[in-house]
């Protein structure tokens, strides 16, 4: 999501990058403004863990993808990955989300990147979920999958995944707006399978810090599964449907754009193409795209020379052109990999369809 209309200079901030007596006194305010956030938080989980807010069923296995953090954790290919997995075992999959930087009578970015990456999938984006999943059961889906879905405890779960960054996985230690934690580290105790995406993106040491820090958070109770996950490029997309290889990006000058929650992500995927970028243009998450931000990519162009314009397959559903500047406007698609804990994952996901919640 969006974290501010400038969410550069706000992660700059909240990071301790910004320096100085302004900025200091700035994260001294958020960090006020985090206390009754934080209060909020703590009593609505006790009263969800002390059965005093109640959680609806709706008749259908629900698998719950979601983060403790805002911004991007690659969230999307995860959710993707999943369904693709319930479908493979004759489960027909509905995914449930809350439609998040949808405008009135259109689709949600991430509904409609879902929608070119699964086919035939039932999509529901409505702000009441237990709605939603109850729509989708009674158009005969099989199970439920709930898009961001850690935080939203009204709808029951039989299984809650979580997806940390591992390029950015503790949310600059603070809980929003201080920081970008929607919760504190320990409610991944709550969860019953953790998956470190973007893990090819920092070394071996790493990886096992940030599991022992989760872990070590976690008093309670630890997430049974911890997977890790690489992100794939694995194909180039235009908006009239046709399909080039990723190769094509390797050694060719581009102009490019994201308006994602994590426009570095897209940077390193840019880099590990060999793409020569010229420019790029990073947006706030859900930016809807107008005829001025078209057109100074298309003044990008003109002053690079580019031969294409690159982008996420979020911003082409916007986009929705084949051209941008007379260079073609490309998409890369990403797919999830899991490379460590896969069977296990697997396992805990094929348990919850079947109502086995025994798990590895």
């Amino acid at each position: 999501m969006s974290l501010l209309p400038d969410a550069e200079r706000f992660r700059r901030l909240i990071d301790g990058s910004s320096t100085g007596a302004a900025a200091a006194a700035a994260r001294l305010g958020l960090a006020l403004l985090a206390v009754p956030y934080g209060v909020g938080v703590a009593i609505r989980n006790v009263g969800y863990d002390r059965g005093l807010i109640r959680r609806h069923a709706v008749g259908v296995p629900v698998i719950s993808v979601g983060n403790l953090t805002l911004g991007g954790t690659g969230k999307t290919p995860l959710v993707a990955w999943v369904a693709r997995l319930v479908r493979r075992h004759g489960i027909t999959p509905a995914i449930v989300s809350r439609g998040y930087g949808a405008r009135p009578g259109t689709t949600s970015d991430e509904a409609a990147e879902l929608a070119v990456v699964l086919d035939g999938i039932l999509h529901i984006a409505d702000r009441d979920r237990v709605a939603a999943a109850t729509r989708a059961a009674e158009q005969r889906a099989g199970a439920v999958i709930l898009d961001d879905g850690f935080q939203h405890r009204r709808l029951g779960r039989d299984l809650d995944i979580v997806a940390i960054d591992a390029t950015d996985p503790f949310g600059c230690d603070h809980l929003f707006p201080r920081g970008l934690l929607r919760e504190p580290l320990a409610s991944l105790e709550r969860a019953d399978a953790v998956v470190l995406t973007r893990a090819d993106a920092v070394d071996e040491t790493r990886r096992a810090e940030i599991r022992h820090r989760f872990e070590s958070a976690c008093r309670r109770r630890t997430p049974a599964v911890w997977a890790e996950a690489t992100h794939a490029a694995v194909r180039l997309r235009s908006w009239d449907g046709a399909e080039r290889p990723v190769g094509d990006l390797a050694h060719r000058r581009v102009v490019a754009c994201a308006a994602i929650g994590n426009p570095a992500a897209f940077r390193r995927t840019l880099a590990t193409l060999h793409a020569d970028v010229a420019a790029f243009r990073s947006l706030p998450d859900h930016h809807a795209y107008g005829a001025d931000d078209v057109e100074r990519l298309a003044d990008d162009v003109r002053r690079s020379d580019a031969e294409l314009v690159a982008t996420t397959l979020k911003d082409l559903v916007k986009l929705r052109c084949t051209e941008i500047g007379g260079r073609p406007l490309v998409a890369v698609e990403i797919e999830l990999r899991v490379s460590l804990g896969r069977p296990d994952l697997e396992q805990a996901i094929v348990g919850a369809i079947a109502g086995d919640r025994s798990g590895p």
